[in-house]
């Protein structure tokens, strides 16, 4: 007892601003690693990784094993270079968010809001009408990242957004029904994508049985993306939104209209939280509805 506390002594008097400054940084990014992998399928694979690694230490300092300690030390470069490849998709979504961390949000021109608030009333409109009739939607509203590869899988339409022409693409049994609606440059770019399917673990723990692909397309595309998803249940008519892989559920068309606006016209204070918590959720996180 007196060495430990004799070595816990000796560590203060050796520890300077450098070295807190040091350890917090070691923290920090362990925290992030942590945090970007939380409810992913890759958590499960690190919580593997580390009872492996902390089994093997334990059995080579206690037993004298050489054979096995040979043929630990020499596959362990191996394992090393195996990471990047297991934890790939992770690697590659946090990389585009740093990407995107520098880019800049348009200017809005009078011209700009008359369009933003069309497309907000037209997709209002059509929400709230899919969720009466309980038809199934899915609604994936461009931002800044480019979304030609999602475009490219369904069929192009370029056409003026109204309600009338949503509710016909999703009216049950038709042609274009079944896959996203792509809305880009205030226009309908393409019906029928086919989106990503998100790998989060968020909608395998909801007890609730109706969210199904259309809400996995919905989250997926949030996580790849820096695009809103629209969906609306066709079990039960509930509209929700996902975005930078979280989802809300069960929204009226009124909290969803301010969702939008707040979404598409930051301004002064309001656009320097919505960075904060898009790169930095973790200081704003709510409880998922």
């Amino acid at each position: 007892m007196t060495n430990f506390l004799s070595d816990i002594l000796f560590f203060f008097e050796r520890l300077d601003w450098l070295s807190v400054v040091d350890i917090l940084l070691v923290t920090l990014i362990f925290f992030a690693l942590l945090y970007i992998l939380r409810d992913t399928q890759a958590m499960a694979l690190l919580r593997g990784v580390l009872f492996l690694v902390v089994f093997i230490i334990f059995l080579t300092s206690l037993l004298n094993l050489p054979a096995f300690s040979w043929l630990i030390n020499t596959t362990l470069p191996a394992l090393l270079l195996a990471i990047p490849v297991i934890f790939a998709p992770e690697i590659r979504r946090t990389l585009e968010r740093i990407g995107r961390a520098g880019a800049i949000y348009p200017t809005s021109s009078q011209n700009t809001e008359t369009k933003i608030e069309a497309m907000i009333e037209s997709i209002i409109s059509a929400t709230a009408r899919l969720s009466a009739r309980q038809h199934g939607a899915l609604i994936v509203l461009q931002r800044l990242d480019n979304l030609e590869a999602f475009i490219s899988t369904g069929v192009r339409m370029d056409t003026t957004i109204s309600p009338e022409i949503l509710l016909q693409i999703f009216y049950p049994n038709t042609p274009l029904h079944d896959g996203a609606v792509i809305i880009s440059d205030f226009e309908i770019a393409a019906a029928s994508c086919i989106m990503p399917l998100s790998s989060s673990g968020i909608l395998a723990r909801s007890p609730e049985r109706e969210m199904g692909l259309r809400h996995r397309a919905a989250l997926g595309t949030s996580e790849v993306s820096d695009s809103l998803a629209l969906v609306v249940s066709e079990e039960n008519g509930d509209i929700s939104i996902a975005q930078s892989g979280r989802i809300i559920r069960q929204l009226s068309p009124e909290r969803l209209k301010n969702i939008l606006l707040a979404f598409y016209r930051p301004t002064g204070l309001n656009r320097s939280v919505g960075i904060l918590e898009r790169y930095l959720p973790f200081l704003f996180r709510r409880k998922e509805e």
